[in-house]
């Protein structure tokens, strides 16, 4: 399967993907973090290279809730990154995978398929992180972690916040996805049949 993974500069997806066989390039505006095969262009140049499946990273940095209140303030921002979702959810690619954290894609374009969260996938973490779905079915749960004792999940603060205070690397280390989170990606989507119609 060509599997194209795009906004992603970790290589933490595309690696899954690779594990399995498939023929999987991660693109970004940076360079990967990690050796593997990697576009560093726009990924709207290359959209149309013939994929069977894009699992693809749009940044929220002008999209997400939780910067809502400085939304007033980056309208011209905003538009531009929801025009980009949009080009990425209608990619002549059959099957699509969209993740973006809760944001406003939700109501100006349409509601995801789905929300996850690492501690479905063996990760004791909270990130509630959704998907929007093209011809994929919803990514199953592999390992759902119970809630720790102290009623709050590693990466939290006692008032439900992230602990990772700000820095320059705060939205890098943010934006990385999760490894288990990866693997059922490329475990469960890998293993669809492509219909070459």
């Amino acid at each position: 399967m060509r599997v194209l993974v795009a906004c992603e500069f970790s290589g933490t997806v595309r690696d899954a993907f690779l594990k399995l066989g498939h023929d999987a390039v991660s693109c970004d505006l940076l360079p990967s973090e990690s050796k593997g095969p990697h576009l560093r262009c726009d990924v709207r140049d290359v959209l149309g290279d013939g994929w069977d499946l894009m699992v693809a990273h749009p940044p929220c940095t002008h999209l997400a809730v939780s910067g809502a209140r400085w939304f007033k303030d980056k309208q011209v921002e905003q538009r531009a990154a929801l025009e980009f979702v949009s080009t990425l959810l209608n990619a002549p690619i059959k099957m699509i995978a969209l993740e973006n954290p809760v944001s406003i894609i939700s109501s100006r374009i349409r509601k995801p398929e789905q929300i996850i969260q690492p501690w479905q996938y063996g990760h004791p973490q909270s990130k509630k992180t959704c998907l929007w779905l093209k011809g994929l079915p919803i990514l199953e749960a592999t390992k759902v972690l119970p809630l720790p004792p102290s009623g709050r999940w590693d990466n939290q603060t006692p008032s439900g916040q992230n602990k990772l205070g700000p820095s320059p690397n705060r939205w890098k280390l943010r934006s990385k996805t999760f490894q288990g989170i990866a693997s059922a990606m490329a475990n469960q989507w890998g293993t669809m049949e492509i219909d070459n119609e």
